[in-house]
């Protein structure tokens, strides 16, 4: 892979818009981690961001960098990427989050991302800059992530309803209210463990395309994986908060048990996919499981009319960012 000869002070400028977007990704993506914790009154909302950032950060120590790897390599072709692709992507996925924030709409930072990857580069090469294999394992799995969310929180549900069958109301509430913070913990690890994972790819390849690392290098600089890392857990810190009341309690009302059962029908999604390498999107997978949660109530607990929403914010995030992207690409061959 040839490298392109760019000016240090360019490729410094991406890597901090690169952290940017981690660090934002965190911020938008709190919501996802904390959500169920805070709307079930198991940790207040100040609590309830230490705990989930600080899981977010000690993932680096758990994962191996298998996503990183799909977003660095396994996305667009050796060759196609320079600095003007990674800047559009970047825009076009920040554009797109900071709008989604500021209305308080669950998407996806992931396809984002991947939006804005694909609309830079087909803005530069067309559709056969794009890796197929790559592109359509991420476009699948906005279906397979909430889908699997879903069947393993309702799955779970049911099976704590039926071991807990016979059990009072207030000792259950009591037992899963302790529960609740392993399995915010461990949802937090697995968002941690796939989102901070893509920024660490998108400077991976940055740093591919300009000689600062090789096509054939198995990790990228230990550098950005630290920063990568550091960025979402303090991202996470100071958390989305508009995005908390629809995740938490808009789409169906959540007790301990419920909450329980979410997050861990979510985090063994998370876990399923970085292990596979596969970048998905948290607010897919905890949405998908919220509302397998409710549907085992009955169908009527979920809103459904909010449920729908958050599904057009997702079908809309890749074509949104990647238009964003395009109009990024073109700013960069102008002023970079």
């Amino acid at each position: 892979m040839q490298s392109v000869q760019v000016a240090f002070w360019v490729i410094a400028l991406l890597v901090v818009l690169a952290i940017a977007f981690d660090f934002m990704n965190g911020f938008h993506d709190a919501a996802n981690s904390i959500a169920t914790v805070v709307s079930t009154g198991v940790l207040k909302p100040q609590q309830a961001v230490l705990f989930a950032a600080f899981f977010n950060f000690v993932a680096l120590f758990v994962f191996q960098l298998k996503v990183a790897a799909t977003v660095g390599k396994g996305i667009v072709e050796p060759g196609v990427v320079d600095h003007y692709v990674v800047f559009g992507a970047l825009v076009g996925a920040i554009a797109w989050n900071g709008i989604t924030w500021w209305w308080g709409i669950p998407s996806s930072s992931s396809h984002a991302l991947i939006g804005g990857i694909v609309g830079a580069v087909m803005t530069k090469v067309g559709a056969g800059g794009l890796v197929g294999a790559g592109i359509w394992k991420a476009v699948a799995f906005i279906i397979v992530s909430p889908v699997l969310g879903f069947l393993l929180g309702s799955l779970l549900m049911v099976l704590v309803s039926w071991i807990c069958r016979g059990i009072r109301p207030q000792r259950v509430d009591a037992t899963f209210r302790r529960l609740q913070l392993v399995s915010a913990g461990l949802y937090s690890l697995g968002h941690g463990g796939n989102d901070a994972q893509k920024t660490i790819g998108i400077i991976w390849m940055l740093l591919i395309a300009t000689g600062y690392a090789s096509v054939g290098d198995k990790m990228p600089p230990s550098w950005v994986i630290w920063c990568c890392y550091v960025a979402i857990a303090a991202g996470t810190m100071f958390g989305g908060w508009r995005i908390v009341k629809t995740m938490g309690q808009r789409i169906t009302k959540l007790k301990p048990v419920d909450g329980f059962s979410a997050e861990t029908g979510g985090a063994m999604t998370l876990f399923i996919a970085t292990g596979l390498g596969i970048p998905v999107s948290t607010t897919h997978t905890i949405t998908g499981a919220i509302v397998g949660v409710g549907s085992t109530r009955r169908a009527s607990a979920v809103r459904w009319n909010v449920a729908g929403s958050i599904v057009w914010a997702w079908i809309f995030t890749i074509p949104a960012s990647a238009l964003m992207a395009a109009v990024g690409y073109g700013m960069a061959r102008l002023f970079l």
